[in-house]
């Protein structure tokens, strides 16, 4: 039986932090989404956040992505 608690690897955690910023960034602003916002266009937390999500799914390889 696999446990509940998941260990994370340095990208993983990262992408994490970052989207407990970004969800606490949202509920300050009052809105359920970043789409939502007045401050998407050029918002670096929002593309740290991306930025994240990228590294987290490559573990720091370059390349693209085929989905």
């Amino acid at each position: 039986m696999a446990s509940e608690e998941q260990v994370l690897d340095s990208y993983e955690q990262q992408r994490e932090e970052l989207r407990e910023r970004l969800v606490a960034c949202q509920q300050a602003q009052g809105v359920k989404s970043c789409l939502a916002c007045q401050e998407l266009i050029g918002c670096k937390l929002r593309q740290g956040y991306v930025d994240a999500v990228y590294r987290s799914m490559s573990k720091g390889d370059t390349g693209g992505f085929e989905f």
